[in-house]
């Protein structure tokens, strides 16, 4: 059998798997915050292969091979370093952001200002991830065409069914746990293929023998410096690159989605490592034997630049198919394979997510039921994934598709995000003109630049001043910040109410002396059916009240908002929280339950605090139920 039909039965025999986890956890799926964030049950190990895998693309290793291969150590500073810095300082802002009772970017944004910012910044996370999936799928193509001469459209197809099916079968859940398969999958073929092609450059089939320490030391003077490239472009790069990252949606949602604050820091931690052994070990070794084995690519490095990179980037192919066995090509194609769906899976669950929860549900049916949700949710993570696919047909580079992406979110929304969490005077104005600032500035200058950059020629803002490299984003991140800045002070402070999830000396302002009577038949009664489970450092409180007729959700949480001003809707009318503590996470939130009639009550304390929620459950169950009545409902509890 030839290594295209081996490759066929061999990704069908995964994809089977990978659909098998995720028809696994659809059973799992009761509600939104159980598709987008895994139940918050994950556990470190787990959101460290994800997190890794979901950065490590298969266009993203070719590329970085090639960049090694032509730059040396210099290039890290355009995609690797950034990649390991980005978790690690995520990882520093885990206890900031984990106790957020957010699904999304934007609504957490919604939360510290206003529903004015919610749609534009989940507008731009859908069009960011669409640009990151087409940079994976640009990458499988390209596999596909060196080893089986097969045109784009395969890599598409083949990347858009599987990735649909098992993520919308299973959400988070099924991405997490088929990135721990892909990363296993992925790290092992880095090894392997580092492994064969220093063997192959070191054997006597080359011109001269040598051993692998001389195959190491074997390179162009300065290939080893991280710092070759000057320390004004290192500096560059790293305020370019990594606020994009370190604000990008995705590994946010995975620390959202960890069991506890402890698991979410360790798990970047680790995510950091398990990128730095992939690239930094791996993809280093590969780029110094294909150097030796294929001398001319260097060659052509020094007569045409980085046009060489079309030599570079799929150097690493072309040595798989001239060395290996048709088997060995088949499970290469299927190890690059893996890479690609592991990123763009958790790229379609993101801006799935923002398309779901920020778009539909915050502005077109807020009283949407969990049922209808779940549904969206899959069709959601379609319209990501059939959008990358039609993209994958414009965009020609790897790198650029990502560098772009990047660029956007930088100049977008790290000032309005950051700060949001860390600035108490940042204002909803400030925040959207920050954002639009950005955007536009950013926009305008990648069009500026690439309309005026020649093929194969430096970038043309690059050649007016270096510090207008990258297509310009120091100047659109400048711009966003100024804007942010200026315009917040020049504007009405924040609410207390959108200061106290993110402020613990706002929340304060709110906090109430809880006193139930745990004697009271009621409170006996709502304990036997509260359902409560342990997940690392909190608890999970769960009670579900029903109707006896269907609830007008809009008049519903009106007349709780108006009656007690405790009931707040930070983040739009789908979700009203009991804000009485500073910890948003542990207060009642209400939400629509799986019918018209279903209304859920839910708080996630941390454990030692559990008797005291509790109470805060009986009491905002009485609060809901007394408006429910009011309304011309019989309430049951369950």
């Amino acid at each position: 059998m030839n290594s295209y039909g081996l490759f066929m039965i061999l990704l069908a025999t995964y994809i089977l798997i990978l659909v098998a986890i995720g028809w696994y956890f659809t059973k799992k799926q009761k509600s939104v915050t159980d598709f987008w964030l895994a139940g918050r049950r994950i556990n470190f190990v787990a959101i460290g292969c994800s997190a890794a895998a979901s950065w490590m693309t298969a266009g993203g290793i070719l590329a970085v091979v090639g960049l090694y291969m032509l730059l040396g150590m210099g290039s890290i500073w355009s995609f690797v370093a950034p990649n390991i810095l980005a978790l690690l300082l995520i990882a520093l802002l885990v206890g900031k952001i984990k106790h957020l009772p957010a699904i999304t970017q934007p609504e957490l944004l919604e939360q510290r200002y206003s529903s004015s910012i919610r749609g534009p910044v989940a507008l731009i996370i859908v069009v960011v991830m669409i640009l990151f999936a087409v940079a994976d799928i640009k990458g499988f193509a390209l596999v596909l065409e060196i080893f089986f001469g097969l045109p784009p459209v395969y890599a598409a197809a083949i990347v858009a069914l599987a990735v649909s099916v098992y993520v919308t079968l299973g959400g988070l859940s099924a991405v997490i746990w088929t990135d721990v398969i892909q990363f296993l999958f992925l790290a092992g073929f880095a090894f392997a293929m580092a492994l064969a092609v220093t063997g192959s450059a070191t054997s006597s089939d080359m011109t001269a023998s040598i051993s692998t320490s001389e195959l190491l030391s074997n390179v162009p003077e300065g290939w080893w410096n991280p710092f070759s490239i000057g320390i004004l472009a290192v500096m560059i790069f790293i305020f370019a690159i990594i606020p994009g990252w370190i604000t990008e949606q995705d590994p946010w949602q995975r620390v959202w989605a960890a069991k506890d604050e402890k698991s979410a820091r360790n798990g970047m931690i680790l995510g950091s490592f398990l990128i730095f052994l992939v690239f930094g070990v791996a993809c280093t070794i590969i780029a110094i034997g294909l150097n030796h084995i294929y001398p001319d690519i260097q060659i052509s490095f020094g007569e045409i630049g980085m046009g060489a990179m079309a030599q570079a980037e799929p150097a690493l192919l072309v040595y798989i198919f001239d060395h290996f066995s048709p088997l060995l090509i088949g499970l290469a194609g299927v190890g690059l394979a893996a890479a690609a769906m592991s990123s763009t899976d958790t790229f379609a669950t993101s801006g799935g997510s923002c398309l779901s929860r920020d778009i539909y549900q915050r502005y077109i049916k807020p009283d949407a039921t969990m049922k209808e949700m779940l549904v969206i949710n899959r069709v959601s993570v379609l319209i990501i994934v059939v959008g990358a696919t039609i993209g994958s047909f414009y965009i020609d580079g790897i790198i650029d598709a990502i560098h772009i992406a990047t660029f956007i979110a930088s100049a977008a929304y790290f000032f309005p995000l950051m700060g949001g969490l860390y600035w108490k005077r940042a204002t909803k104005e400030g925040a959207l003109a920050g954002l639009v600032v950005g955007f536009v500035a950013q926009v305008s200058l990648t069009v500026i630049d690439l309309v005026n950059t020649p093929a194969f020629s430096p970038s043309y803002l690059d050649s007016i001043h270096p510090v207008l490299s990258n297509h310009g984003v120091i100047a659109g991140m400048a711009l966003s910040g100024i804007a942010f800045f200026v315009v917040s002070l020049a504007t009405k402070p924040s609410e207390t109410v959108n200061l106290a999830p993110f402020f613990k000396d706002a929340a304060m302002k709110l906090e109430e002396r809880i006193v139930v009577d745990e004697a009271d038949p009621q409170y006996k009664k709502m304990r036997k059916v509260l359902t409560e489970e342990i997940t690392g450092d909190r608890a999970h409180l769960h009670l579900i009240v029903e109707a006896s007729t269907e609830v007008n959700w809009n008049k519903f949480v009106k007349n709780i908002t108006s009656k007690y001003h405790e009931w707040v809707t930070p983040a739009g009318f789908d979700s009203v929280y009991r804000l009485t503590k500073s910890d948003m996470l542990a207060c009642v939130s209400v939400t629509r339950g799986q019918t018209e009639k279903e209304i859920w009550l839910e708080s996630e304390p941390i454990v030692k605090e559990v008797d005291l929620y509790r109470k805060e459950m009986f009491i905002a169950y009485n609060e809901v139920s007394e408006i429910l009545k009011e309304m011309g409902a019989v309430v049951t509890i369950s």
